[in-house]
């Protein structure tokens, strides 16, 4: 009988490990399986249709279209543990690559990304265009972001470098929201825009600086792009750009301003005067604010937009006067109608309406 108890007794301690390891054996092959679902390339998109419509200052149509405004898919995933990937493509014209990049974030205070992907520069610019109060991103973001720049060089905002990111001196509220006091990137890029080989022996140098100071939903930022691009006779042609802005953003109210200079260009007495020298500004300043009824959202909002191409020409500058509504129905679709007095320091003022419908997947 003792000798029963004993052989029971043994077994059963040579089983403890046994059950330990079959279970440690267990979570691995658990943990495997999540890190291979992890590891699955997600698939998403959004479409947007649109309508504008141009009067003149009495009413009067001057013309009007329906045209799809953007057709994004994009696949993103995590290849191993920290390293991310992007790609994303616009179907609106014909295929065309808009961001590919790998992203490494080995922590929050330092990442790497390589590739195609938005420029840091300016405050508005890294906004999803589904998430913008109005339809689109203002003139002085488009005219000095590289969306249609001025100099004639650069498109949807990004172009293909390598660019370090972080988040730095990390708090936690009250409320257990964890934040960084100070986000930054700094990035060396072609300098020709989306989808472009350099045409020049120089790399363009862009940052941008964000401070949130002691409050997560208020942002100050700044940004400084420092390049050069060629145009026609192969000339190098200054193309500087600086921004100082602030936002604050708590899910509801929505504020947000910011001013943008830039020198584009190289000086008439250098070269032949029809490749022009002259600076750029403009500001701008938007609120909203979303009343919520369960998924629905429906934020009224206004905005103001000054932008001067060429400062050097007396009253050449164009003002905007914005007023308009961004509607959820449902979490996928987004519909936004706005407004907009359009008014020219030397010209006659026009009326311009816009419609644009949006769903993502």
């Amino acid at each position: 009988m003792k000798r029963i108890f004993r052989t029971i007794v043994g077994m059963m301690l040579l089983s403890i490990p046994l059950c330990v390891s079959a279970q440690d054996n267990l979570q691995q092959q658990v943990d495997n399986l999540q890190g291979k679902v992890d590891r699955m390339p997600k698939f998403s998109g959004f479409v947007q249709g649109m309508y504008q419509a141009n009067l003149n200052y009495e009413g009067e149509l001057i013309d009007n279209t329906l045209r799809m405004r953007r057709v994004r898919m994009s696949i993103d995933g995590t290849l191993v543990k920290g390293l991310t990937y992007k790609i994303q493509g616009d179907f609106t014209r014909s295929p065309m690559l808009v961001d590919a990049y790998l992203k490494y974030k080995p922590c929050n205070e330092f990442a790497i990304q390589v590739g195609q992907f938005k420029i840091p520069f300016s405050i508005e610019s890294p906004i999803n265009p589904l998430n913008l109060e109005i339809f689109d991103y203002g003139e002085s973001v488009k005219g000095l972001t590289g969306y249609s720049d001025v100099c004639g060089v650069g498109s949807l905002g990004r172009d293909l470098g390598i660019m370090a990111t972080g988040s730095l001196f990390p708090v936690e509220t009250q409320n257990g929201d964890k934040f960084g006091i100070v986000d930054y990137s700094l990035g060396v890029f072609n300098g020709n825009g989306a989808n472009q080989l350099d045409n020049n022996n120089r790399k363009d140098i862009v940052g941008r600086l964000e401070v949130h100071p002691g409050l997560k939903d208020l942002t100050l930022s700044g940004s400084y792009y420092y390049g050069k691009y060629t145009k026609d006779d192969n000339v190098n042609c200054t193309r500087n750009r600086w921004a100082a802005g602030a936002q604050y953003n708590d899910g509801n109210l929505v504020i947000r301003g910011e001013y943008i200079s830039g020198t584009t260009g190289v000086a008439h007495t250098v070269i032949p005067e029809d490749l022009g020298y002259f600076n750029s500004n403009g500001y701008y300043g938007v609120i909203g604010y979303n009343f919520q009824a369960g998924e629905q959202k429906i934020m009224p909002v206004l905005r103001y937009e000054h932008f001067t191409k060429d400062a050097s020409i007396a009253k050449g500058g164009t003002n905007w006067y914005t007023v308009g509504i961004n509607y959820w129905p449902l979490k996928s679709v987004n519909f936004k109608l706005d407004y907009s007095l359009v008014q020219k320091e030397a010209g006659e003022n026009s009326h311009r309406v816009v419609g644009i419908l949006s769903y993502k997947f």
